[in-house]
């Protein structure tokens, strides 16, 4: 009770300053006193202070604070991404034609970011730069011989142990953590149980997935990564070998070829061999890739891909519910929309795009789930939710004229391409009940890296100081309280290849974008390269441009247009400036061991997980749902 005496007795003062003032102006000569008067001023002043103080009280005991909000409570954090979602594939980002309630709704309730970058085009370089919040090059998760994702379980390459991710910090300062889904950042280094790489050792409290990747070789897809290519080798090794035993016997026979027939006997059994591997390569990549891990043991070798959705969702559920009086930090790594496309039948044939579009809309279906969790756990307002895809949809994926892949709206290009924007931009929405602004549209560049500073900022963490971080904290861009990003440049690579950068020149509100490396589209004048599974990053088949190919991404997204000296006044100055960056960014690279080259990036069975012994890699040790 005692705010509003104190309210009472200062509109007592300001009627006896007002009563002063009217005396004064009416010519009271006790006024006209110097000293009078300054007393009058100083009462007026106190006046006008108590009263503004007053009134700013009352509108902010009115009026939710953001940033009271966020310095009195650390948020739980929900990052969902998707696997090659193109970002024309979503309703808030320009489609009409597939059905994004959920997605869209996180919009709406949001903030959504339309120049929001990938540092890579393709999945493992591109979740190590958004867990690390560094580019790639930096970590060594690239290669320089076209490796450019980690190629098998059983491979030594990986997310190295001295890097930092988002998550390792969050634990540290209380938060539970956990991965449900893909993780593809490696395993094993030197036994199959060392888990070097492993989420875990990463800063995850706990997961649930697929130590590596959905793929197409996991259902004996017609597209295939790797298990087409291995067959083809193999055969031809063994008409080889075929043709070498079949030559010694005549040669032996006819007392042609002086030889004994150990060799004879030696060709014969390897090429049986090689043929033997050639037909059960297949089975082998199932066994040894498509498996389900709950922390370090296997749950299903092989999946059981009906059954995979309802087993994440479930997951998903069960960490919200273990910790939902927090905080936590939850990164839900979706299977979906990699091919094969696994759907569930009650999806399939429902969307206007064929498999993919049905696998589009499921997924959307499991981010409404996950929001009607978080909704009847109570989380809703105490949650930052975060929405992407870890790069652009493959225009590759396509089979005659039915397209198992995603679209990619008006930008050119798609997965694999460093440059081209069609690879690199990828939806961005974040959403935080009461603090966020709803309906919020930002153009500004930014990055998936940008989420590292971000998180461990709001968790009241440290960013890491004794490396460099190329990520910017989003959440003065987020609030509104900053006006540009703090992203002057921004890199593009292709495995450990600069192939284009872009620059924002805020004082003139203008994006530009410098190419210096672009792929040879197959066929000529086709958007991509047909008949491979991604683009080349160098070789015959790239193009190096002198003078770098030069647009203006703020009237030109779509790069249809180049800019000439004839066309464009300052391109000798944005040339200039765009390479001085790049040269300054590249004094900050140090040399590190390359994860993804051949050494590192080779099957190695005894790396290989196995819940039997090996090569009887099978089990089912828990069913799930019905």
């Amino acid at each position: 009770m005692r705010e509003p005496a104190v309210r009472c007795c200062r509109d007592s003062l300001c009627v006896s300053v007002l009563a002063s003032r009217r005396r004064f102006f009416q010519g009271t000569a006790s006024l006209l006193n110097p000293a009078a008067v300054a007393l009058t001023q100083l009462h007026l002043r106190l006046c006008f202070r108590s009263w503004l103080a007053g009134m700013l009280s009352v509108l902010l005991g009115l009026v939710p604070s953001a940033s009271s909000n966020i310095s009195t409570s650390r948020p739980n954090i929900l990052l969902l991404m998707a696997d090659d979602l193109g970002i024309g594939d979503i309703g808030c980002y320009g489609n009409n034609t597939m059905r994004t309630p959920n997605i869209d709704r996180l919009a709406e309730d949001g903030v959504k970011l339309t120049q929001h970058i990938s540092a890579a085009s393709l999945c493992t370089p591109s979740r190590a730069a958004f867990l690390t919040g560094r580019y790639p090059v930096r970590s060594g998760m690239v290669s320089s011989i076209g490796y450019r994702v980690l190629q098998w379980t059983g491979a030594s390459g990986g997310l190295p142990t001295n890097e930092t991710t988002f998550a390792k910090i969050l634990k540290e300062k209380g938060y539970a953590t956990g991965l449900i889904g893909k993780w593809h950042l490696g395993l094993n280094c030197e036994s199959a149980s060392d888990h070097c790489h492993h989420p875990l050792h990463h800063g995850f409290d706990h997961f649930y997935g697929m130590p590596f990747s959905l793929m197409g070789d996991c259902a004996h897809w017609e597209l295939s990564e790797k298990r087409v290519n291995l067959e083809q080798k193999l055969n031809f090794l063994f008409q080889v070998l075929a043709l070498v035993a079949l030559t010694l016997v005549a040669g032996k026979l006819t007392h042609l070829i002086p030889v004994s027939w150990t060799p004879v006997i030696w060709s014969a059994l390897w090429a049986v061999l090689l043929l033997a591997g050639s037909y059960f390569v297949g089975a082998l990549i199932v066994h040894a890739d498509c498996l389900l891990m709950r922390n370090h043991t296997i749950t299903e070798q092989p999946m059981r891909f009906q059954k995979t959705t309802p087993l994440i969702l479930q997951e998903v559920a069960s960490f919200l519910k273990r910790n939902k009086h927090g905080p936590f930090l939850l990164f839900v790594s979706f299977l979906h929309v990699h091919i094969p496309l696994i759907t569930m039948e009650n999806f399939l044939g429902k969307s206007l795009h064929g498999l993919y579009g049905d696998n589009v809309e499921e997924m959307d279906w499991m981010v409404g789930q996950i929001l009607d969790t978080l909704d009847m756990e109570g989380l809703t307002n105490s949650t930052l939710i975060y929405f992407t895809s870890d790069h652009g949809g493959s225009l590759e994926n396509q089979l005659g004229r039915t397209q198992y892949g995603g679209w990619n709206g008006i930008y050119k290009g798609g997965k694999g391409m460093g440059g081209w924007e069609g690879g690199i931009r990828v939806p961005g929405i974040f959403r935080w009940p009461g603090v966020l602004p709803a309906g919020q549209v930002i153009g500004e560049p930014t990055s998936l890296m940008d989420v590292f500073p971000t998180v461990v900022q709001l968790a009241g963490g440290e960013v890491p100081q004794d490396r460099v971080i190329d990520g910017q904290d989003l959440l003065p861009l987020l609030l509104g309280t900053a006006q540009h990003s703090d992203h002057e440049f921004l890199m593009h690579y292709c495995e450990g290849f600069l192939h284009a950068a872009r620059w924002h020149q805020r004082d003139k509100g203008t994006t530009w974008k410098v190419h210096f490396v672009t792929p040879v589209f197959q066929p000529e004048g086709a958007g991509a390269c047909y008949g491979r599974k991604v683009c080349p990053c160098f070789g015959e088949k790239v193009l190096h441009h002198d003078p770098p190919l030069l647009f203006d991404l703020s009237r030109d997204p779509s790069e249809t247009h180049v800019l000439t000296p004839a066309s464009e006044p300052v391109f000798y100055q944005v040339m200039e400036r765009v390479q001085r960056a790049v040269r300054e960014h590249q004094r900050t690279l140090s040399p590190v061991p390359l994860q993804l080259d051949r050494l590192g990036n080779i099957w190695r069975p005894w790396l290989q997980p196995c819940c039997g012994p090996f090569p009887l890699c099978w089990c089912l040790r828990e069913d799930g749902p019905q």
